[in-house]
């Protein structure tokens, strides 16, 4: 049996066993204390130009992402890039040097179904806009794409733009033949497809426009409107979404929200005080052509056309299903979007 310890060698041992307890609690006083401050979260967002991006520019100027990333208790910075192509744009996206970047419907279910199930598989983390498009006409009896000569050309931004896809869903109503009028359609900038409607003395006798440049063309009494894509589709279509991989998404599963937060407040904005969004965007991208009044005329106008709500994914995602253009189709636009987007009005 042990002999039990005296009260001084007691008193010992414990002095003994506080003292590196006491070095303990110091060390980690002085670490904590002298640490330096969490990184912020920086979130990259890539955009381009064009009225499509006037929340963009709301959401920098007035840092809307920062204040909702906030209420999310992160503490962001937004780091926003401007690029000349959405070709170099979704590249930077896939490699990580940006988070988040903008998509035309299509081109989001295309890359969607392209890596369906891997870490770069792109989601829907907001909405931007459903800007209506126009397609005009210099020709007086053109009152439907059936009426458009076969010697006469379409003129559209590019050979994948939204206004690409709209043509081809109508042709599909109107032809049963959704490529109908390919071989009449040319990519032309908004600037050369103004001037060529204008002049209406070259093969271009149409041209589907988006806001600003459809109130341009319009301006002229010989250019009409044919049809609208709120026609086509039969209710709002979305002309820009913004998308993020599938492992931005889980790793920062706050900021998608924050974004589509964000994005409905830029809305409100518009909505409420076109003047001032006018003022913002020319800011961001001053104009020759479009004054102020202008601008906020135009913006009136669409001033219901902007949030964080996709439209129209189911109706071009069966498109494309239709067309082989997607492996996978989704079965509802809850199937691509972020856990921030399914509870929104979206289709």
């Amino acid at each position: 049996m042990s002999k039990p310890l005296s009260a001084s060698l007691r008193r010992d041992v414990l002095q003994r066993l506080r003292r590196p307890l006491r070095f303990l609690v110091a060390a980690i006083f002085l670490v904590t204390a002298f640490a330096p401050a969490r990184a912020q979260d920086q979130i990259k967002i890539g955009y381009g130009y064009g009225l499509a991006f006037l929340p963009i520019y709301i959401c920098e100027e007035l840092k809307l992402i920062e204040k909702h990333a906030k209420e999310a208790h992160l503490d962001a910075k937004v780091d926003y890039q401007r690029f000349v192509s959405t070709g170099e744009m979704q590249a930077a996206l896939i490699s990580g040097e940006i988070n988040v970047a903008p998509f035309g419907t299509a081109p989001l279910l295309a890359a969607w179904a392209k890596s369906k199930g891997m870490p770069q598989q792109i989601f829907a983390v907001s909405g931007m806009t459903s800007l209506p498009l126009t397609l005009l006409s210099n020709q007086p009896n053109v009152a439907s794409l059936g009426d458009i000569k076969p010697g006469d050309q379409i003129a559209v931004p590019t050979l994948t733009s939204p206004q690409m896809y709209v043509l081809e869903l109508q042709s599909e109503k109107a032809f049963r033949n959704y490529d109908q009028l390919k071989s009449q359609v040319v990519a032309l900038s908004h600037a050369d497809a103004i001037n060529d409607i204008l002049g209406g003395t070259g093969p271009v006798k149409a041209y589907f426009a988006s806001p600003p440049y459809a109130a341009l063309a319009l301006r002229d009494a010989k250019v009409h409107a044919v049809l609208t894509s709120t026609d086509v589709i039969g209710g709002k279509f979305s002309f820009l979404i913004l998308g993020a991989t599938k492992a931005y998404i889980e790793a920062q599963p706050q900021v998608p929200e924050a974004i589509a937060k964000a994005m409905d407040e830029a809305a409100r904005i518009i909505h409420d005080d076109p003047r001032r969004a006018a003022q913002i965007y020319l800011t961001h991208e001053p104009s020759d052509v479009m004054n102020g009044a202008a601008m906020e005329a135009v913006i009136r106008q669409i001033k219901d056309e902007f949030g964080s709500a996709v439209y129209g994914v189911k109706a071009v995602a069966d498109f494309m299903g239709r067309h082989g253009e997607l492996a996978t189709v989704p079965q509802s636009f809850k199937d691509v979007v972020a856990p921030a987007l399914v509870n929104t009005p979206s289709n």
